[in-house]
């Protein structure tokens, strides 16, 4: 298994905002770890063809579960993959509160990820209140089990933990708390995929930054992060790059 530093830049970065995959690429030449960045649908071709010939892979943030049709505004796996893209968020905490998508609707849009030849980045993640209530676990387990359909593979497959209240509120659960969770993902998916379970990346995301970075890539099962706001900026992102780097 190759650990994974992702980064999704949500709704931000023009053409201008390219120069950091240049400066990133040019820091980090040859990390130990995979390194990828989401851009917004608008600079996929782009920073594909910026990031040619260097260690930054390029991925989508979403995608539509059918391979074409009347579905204004909404993009294809298919597409996605031909505007060069390997890899797809779907089933981010965003998309599940912002757009109400269900895991039966994350399922079919991983399914068309895997049919476009697309690696899918399926988000799970409690609430605060979910997690006040001491129901974490049931939550991921039902988002797991719902989102992520028949046929999965560690080659296809990577599950990405953000617990919905640390993403971009700096706030972060404590490693025991991570650790708890990933055990729990390894172990469902391991019941449903036998050895190949062993590897499934394991990302963690949720303020992830330099500064906590070294910490986290320390617990077990956490394989890599999920990163938003500090993927940005080739600096920050960088030292992500390098504390994951040292920890493969």
């Amino acid at each position: 298994m190759k650990k994974l530093a992702a980064g999704n830049w949500k709704m931000n970065g023009t053409a201008a905002s390219l120069a950091e995959v240049a400066a990133l690429a040019q820091a980090h030449p040859a990390p130990a770890c995979e390194v990828l960045l989401c851009p917004p649908a608008t600079l996929i071709a782009q920073m594909a063809y910026h990031a040619k010939g260097t260690p930054v892979k390029v991925g989508a943030q979403d995608c539509h579960a059918n391979a074409s049709g009347a579905h204004t505004g909404d993009i294809s796996a298919e597409q996605v993959k031909d505007a060069g893209a390997g890899h797809v968020i779907l089933g981010h905490s965003e998309r599940r509160t912002d757009h109400k998508e269900t895991d039966a609707q994350v399922a079919a849009k991983t399914l068309a990820a895997w049919r476009a030849g697309l690696v899918a980045i399926v988000c799970v993640g409690e609430t605060e209140a979910e997690r006040d209530s001491g129901a974490t676990l049931d939550v991921i387990g039902r988002q797991l089990a719902g989102s992520v359909p028949e046929g999965a593979t560690s080659a296809t497959l990577v599950i990405a933990y953000e617990p919905v209240w640390a993403i971009g509120t700096g706030r972060t659960p404590t490693l025991a708390e991570i650790a708890e969770v990933h055990h729990f993902l390894r172990e469902r998916l391991t019941a449903r995929l036998g050895a190949d379970a062993a590897g499934v990346r394991l990302l963690y995301g949720g303020s992830v930054k330099p500064s906590n970075a070294t910490e986290i890539f320390a617990v077990a099962n956490v394989d890599g992060a999920l990163v938003g706001g500090a993927s940005l900026k080739a600096a920050d992102f960088g030292a992500i790059v390098a504390a994951l780097s040292a920890a493969a």
